[in-house]
């Protein structure tokens, strides 16, 4: 389902799945995604971030197109599922439809808003920059990330709701997909982990322009290789729990899923520290 640091995807990163999130101001870009910068200190980061999250934008336009963007990614996580189990029985047509619409529609998603508001579409990409900014990185102030976090998960009920009223579906009715199993859990934190140490990976080695299409890729490729289709997005889990079709998540498996998210979102912090360290701290600079 989101995702490039503010100053960083669907995404969102599920059985539809779409998460998150981000993206940067060149390309701009999750994740799902969607996404965060987190700028790696050094000399080069005050530039990077600068290009991906204009400072200059009033605070209402970027929350406003965190929550528009959001809204617009559920929406077609979850109307691509309505419409591909409409047109097939095969539930492998139907998530190869629903993944191949979430990608298109993350990656032009973080390409058009990502100069706006960094594009997170996802609170842990969110509280991931935010966290980085507080230890004397770039990235969205505490009262910022207070204000993107609502946004983005009222956003996720909206493009849910949006989605069912376009199919004709009641406006809202709780999934009653159950997803609360343990490996689905574990799918979860690797999906999340994945998404952040690609974010903020990005960020690190100054390449947030790939971010639009990294990111979605990601999310892409993430429906299929994890147990709970990469969901990797609290606010896209929580939008999803109020239609119960194809990408639906029952209410019961939700809270599940966002502490895993969370895991993942700090795992994936560690590994960003790990494998992009600051420079001078020992590691070795990459030809590439």
């Amino acid at each position: 389902m989101t995702a490039t640091p503010e100053s960083t995807a669907g995404p969102t990163p599920a059985a539809a799945a779409a998460p998150a999130p981000f993206v940067p101001a060149q390309a701009v870009p999750a994740s799902s995604v969607a996404a965060p910068s987190i700028p790696a200190p050094s000399d080069s980061a005050p530039a990077v971030v600068a290009r991906a999250v204009p400072s200059r934008r009033p605070l209402v336009a970027r929350v406003a197109a965190e929550l528009v963007g959001t809204a617009a990614l559920v929406a077609v996580v979850v109307g691509s599922g309505i419409q591909a189990t409409a047109l097939t029985g095969d539930v492998g047509l139907q998530l190869l439809a629903n993944s191949t619409a979430t990608v298109f529609g993350l990656g032009v998603l973080i390409l058009l808003l990502g100069p706006v508001s960094g594009a997170h579409f996802n609170p842990v990409v969110t509280l991931a920059e935010c966290w980085t900014a507080r230890r004397g990185g770039a990235g969205v102030t505490l009262r910022e990330a207070a204000m993107y976090v609502p946004a983005q998960t009222a956003g996720g009920v909206a493009g849910a709701v949006l989605a069912d009223a376009m199919f004709g579906e009641p406006l809202v009715r709780w999934s009653t997909h159950d997803r609360s199993a343990g490996h689905l859990l574990l799918g979860e934190v690797v999906a999340t982990a994945g998404l952040v140490l690609l974010i903020f990976g990005l960020a690190r080695t100054d390449r947030l322009r790939f971010a639009p299409v990294a990111v979605a890729s990601y999310i892409g490729a993430a429906y299929w290789f994890t147990s709970s289709t990469s969901f990797a997005n609290p606010a896209v889990t929580v939008g999803r729990a109020f239609t119960d079709t194809f990408a639906g998540i029952a209410p019961g498996s939700v809270a599940g899923f966002v502490v895993m998210q969370v895991v993942g979102g700090v795992l994936g912090l560690a590994l960003v520290a790990l494998v992009f360290p600051p420079e001078g701290t020992g590691g070795e600079r990459s030809a590439g």
